[in-house]
């Protein structure tokens, strides 16, 4: 397999390989140029998978607060139950955001498969 012939943001040759049939590898074809770019966009949207973690480490924080206020009365038992019923929806909502965002990532990957795959087999078919 030959090198991409693609040039690098720092004016260096890009080493990858190219892809079949083409002088350039994914990140430089300019097939892909829209596929590329919807999937920057997408960067800096999906928040990264830090910020689930962190919205869960703080109610975990919370909770335990909680708990030490209901032991030792400051807080009235109901008062905490339906707090803690909160708490609970608020990361039910955090577990399914996480899902839905790993699920829109993996339909996109797909997607990209999909058409470098149909590249493939237009590029064999014309052989």
């Amino acid at each position: 397999m030959s090198r991409c012939a693609g040039i690098r943001a720092d004016g260096g040759r890009c080493k990858a390989e190219a892809m079949p049939e083409a002088e350039w590898c994914w990140n430089h074809h300019p097939d892909y140029e829209q596929a590329r770019r919807r999937r920057a966009s997408k960067g800096g949207k999906r928040g990264g998978r830090g910020r689930p973690l962190a919205d869960v480490a703080e109610t975990k924080r919370f909770l335990r607060g909680l708990a030490g206020a209901v032991l030792q009365g400051s807080v009235d038992r109901s008062d905490a139950a339906v707090a803690g019923q909160l708490l609970n929806t608020y990361l039910r909502a955090v577990s399914v955001e996480l899902k839905a965002r790993e699920q829109e990532e993996i339909v996109g990957r797909l997607e990209e498969l999909e058409t470098l795959l149909e590249s493939q087999k237009g590029g064999r078919r014309g052989a």
